[in-house]
């Protein structure tokens, strides 16, 4: 009996390997028009990452702030002399707001990240990110890949009359809030995964499924020329 119960736990972890392995070599889109010329890639975002999480974190000028200007709905200050980046990530509205550090980490909202739970979009105000840290992956993308980038980010927020809901009282802090997002999270379609999905729009190619922030930069650094990331990318 114990035999047999190892020898299932061995073939379900297998599986689980084969899976991931798998999500990080198949790429996405499978396949793609070549341009007919490469266009400039002139224009930088970051992938922020710890071991659960990315973001994405757009540098900050006019035509961005006026984009997102309903942000101040949320009390953010985009008036903030020292504002550099946006940041902006995705998650499941339960364990995102209640877990603001580890030591807040709960069972209930862990148990619903892995079935069904309303969407949210985390938007924070940051200052000068170091761009050579372990946490930070520099992408370079050009000007039209930075155009959808921001439209897909900006249809990612569930619109009322009034335009993106704000989930007032939830933020972590003076610099951050939530906001009501479009979509259901759970744990095979995740954070990860949309950030995977918007880093495709800039035109990146990514693993067909990047369940984990380590599954989403090895499958970048394997699918994409080198030139699309600054030297300070570092496999995990």
């Amino acid at each position: 009996m114990i035999l047999r119960i190892f020898k299932g736990i061995f073939f379900a972890a297998l599986i689980v390997a084969t899976l991931a392995g798998l999500g990080v070599v198949v790429p996405r889109p499978l396949w793609h028009d070549a341009p007919a010329a490469r266009p400039e890639r002139s224009q930088q975002v970051l992938m922020l990452s710890n071991p659960i999480h990315t973001d994405i974190a757009i540098p900050v000028d006019g035509d961005l702030l006026s984009r997102f200007a309903f942000l101040r709905t949320a009390g953010l200050d985009l008036d903030n002399p020292n504002l550099r980046y946006l940041i902006f990530g995705w998650g499941g509205r339960s364990f995102y707001t209640e877990t603001r550090t580890w030591a807040d980490l709960k069972a209930g909202p862990v148990l619903k990240s892995f079935a069904l739970d309303r969407s949210v979009i985390h938007a924070e105000l940051a200052g000068d990110i170091p761009l050579d840290a372990s946490a930070v992956t520099v992408v370079n993308i050009d000007a039209e890949g930075l155009e959808r980038l921001k439209q897909f980010i900006l249809a990612s927020f569930e619109q009322s009359d009034g335009g993106p809901v704000a989930l007032l009282g939830s933020n972590y802090g003076p610099n951050d809030a939530f906001f009501e997002a479009r979509g259901y999270f759970n744990a095979l379609m995740g954070c990860n995964t949309w950030t995977a999905a918007a880093l495709r729009q800039a035109g990146l190619t990514s693993g067909f499924w990047t369940a984990l922030p380590m599954m989403l930069r090895m499958s970048l650094r394997l699918h994409n020329e080198d030139q699309r990331f600054a030297a300070s990318y570092a496999l995990p």
